[in-house]
């Protein structure tokens, strides 16, 4: 998966299609032995792309009618906030982490397994051989702590070597090449030519666009 399933450290399994009579083949569902588990844990389920919120609605829903709210205790789709860069304008909107796929939160046995894996939009659990397999916490508190991140990301389309226009501070206007990026203080230094001479200058990333 901006990006994104390798950081789940997870592969997905193929989808299992559900018996005769609604119900999830036995063969699909989670291994004898490890029906019950105590504790919630977070499983990752994958769905159609720019179906996720569709996919969390309808799980939710049925979450609901089939009883399932002391087994399924959350459903996320992991967004966060980025600034996109166009035309010189600034506009914040949400962007998916994932695209196609969505977090559950619940206590894994048969009947939680056949509620997600059924809900319409989900094309099969990310795990290993037949089995769900949960997220470590760490992944779970990267993820969390993305969505909750103070500041948005910003969103930009240039990369070293690419030539930009500055559009804000004494420099505006001169044209520069990148020299390098450094994302997690979201800056950029751009070499510009000053009377033969090519400068180095730190700025903002919203202080440049590509030209």
């Amino acid at each position: 998966m901006e990006d994104h399933a390798s950081e789940l450290n997870t592969t997905e399994v193929e989808p299992v299609e559900p018996g005769s009579d609604g119900s999830a083949a036995s063969s699909g569902g989670p291994a004898e032995g490890q029906a019950e588990k105590a504790e919630p844990r977070w499983y990752v389920v994958h769905t159609y792309s720019g179906y996720e919120n569709k996919v969390r609605q309808n799980l939710e829903h049925r979450i609901e009618s089939m009883g399932a709210g002391d087994l399924i205790f959350k459903v996320i789709v992991p967004t966060e906030e980025v600034v996109e860069l166009h035309q010189g304008q600034r506009k914040t909107v949400q962007r998916r982490i994932f695209p196609g796929y969505v977090l559950v939160q619940m206590v894994l046995n048969d009947h939680s397994w056949t509620v997600v894996r059924n809900t319409p939009g989900v094309t099969g659990f990310v795990g290993s051989g037949k089995d769900p397999l949960p997220l470590q916490e760490e992944e779970v508190e990267k993820i969390l702590s993305r969505m909750q991140a103070g500041a948005p990301r910003v969103k930009v389309s240039f990369q070293t070597g690419s030539k930009v226009r500055i559009t804000d501070g004494p420099f505006a206007e001169f044209i520069g090449t990148v020299d390098s990026i450094d994302n997690d203080r979201r800056k950029v230094r751009v070499m510009v030519n000053f009377f033969g001479r090519d400068t180095p200058i730190e700025l903002d990333f919203l202080q440049v666009e590509e030209t």
